[in-house]
């Protein structure tokens, strides 16, 4: 059977198969680990940036916009920025900027999903609920998932889905609260997910099942070698890196505690970083600050033909901006 033309039960296991990467990170802040997997993808150079600066659906939104309406645009988002008026964007405007497109697209995902789940209209979200919308159609059909793949995709994410649910479940009720799903949709925004997050990695990278994180399961996670030719020079260096810095105790492989330390940094706050990226690579006059005219200078790394859809946007309320 293919995965056209199956119906209202296609339909909801199409949604199933899409929400089945529900892995760390989701529209969130980005993990350490998904900030250095996107480093070395084979993007567009400034894709991340606009990812940071716009949030994901924004950035991909703006693929249609020419040069000239990109720039008109990001003059608007620079004005929005700058919330002492002063004609500067600082460090810590745009850092505030960013930390604030993150909170608005995390709650606003949890919105547009909702209502496939509260199926009985409650405000809640019960597990049996997520459970039946999700994977209920899989489950009553499992003869029409002959592909080995999906069969494991299913296998896996259900229990692993189930086990997010119930830490995200802070009351113990099997029914989740808008902040509640919001934690299991997004769990790196919350201290009490941060052992899902770390489980999850954990899951994903050992391949051997052994526990813990070798040097080859660490690069295998962002570098296939499918030519089987020499590694390029940033992969040697991630090598490097593993084993200067991941591999704390120094015995060859990462554990839990040295998982966290690598994908959820206490010291790391991602917004900041990426607003004195920003600031360093658009400051022209080198005064720590931006002016309107050195961003627009610079506006290939802001938005590019990536900016955001803030045609609609500007024209809504910003005051949760």
């Amino acid at each position: 059977m293919t995965r056209r033309g199956m119906g209202a039960g296609g339909a909801r296991w199409c949604l199933a198969l899409a929400l089945l990467p529900l892995l760390p990170g989701g529209l969130g802040k980005p993990t350490a680990r998904q900030e250095r997997a996107r480093q070395h993808e084979d993007r567009p150079g400034f894709q991340y940036d606009h990812e940071a600066f716009l949030g994901k659906e924004e950035a991909r939104s703006f693929d249609q916009l020419s040069p000239e309406e990109s720039r008109e645009r990001l003059g608007k988002i620079v004005d929005r920025i700058d919330d002492n008026k002063d004609g500067f964007l600082t460090t810590e405007e745009l850092k505030n900027w960013i930390k604030r497109v993150q909170k608005r697209y995390i709650y606003e995902n949890v919105a547009k999903v909702w209502k496939d789940y509260d199926l009985n209209k409650d405000d809640k979200i019960a597990w049996e609920e997520y459970r039946q919308a999700t994977y209920g159609y899989y489950l009553e059909n499992p003869e029409e998932f002959q592909d080995a793949t999906d069969q494991h995709s299913f296998k896996k994410m259900l229990p692993r889905d189930e086990r997010r649910f119930k830490t995200a479940d802070l009351d113990g009720d099997l029914a989740a609260t808008r902040e509640e799903f919001t934690a299991f949709l997004h769990p790196e925004e919350f201290e009490h997910m941060k052992n899902i997050v770390v489980l999850e990695t954990l899951e994903d990278i050992d391949k051997n099942e052994d526990g813990f994180v070798d040097q080859d399961e660490y690069i295998a996670d962002m570098f296939a070698n499918e030519e089987g030719g020499p590694e390029p020079d940033w992969v040697i260096t991630e090598r490097e890196q593993f084993a200067d810095f991941r591999d704390i105790n120094k015995d060859g492989k990462m554990d839990k505690e040295e998982i966290q330390h690598w994908i959820l940094p206490q010291d790391y706050d991602h917004a900041l970083a990426e607003a004195r990226h920003l600031v360093y690579e658009s400051d022209v006059d080198k005064d720590q600050k931006l002016t309107k005219e050195e961003v627009l200078d610079n506006w290939n790394m802001f938005v590019g033909s990536q900016a955001t859809n803030y045609g609609e946007d500007l024209t809504r309320n910003h005051d949760e901006l």
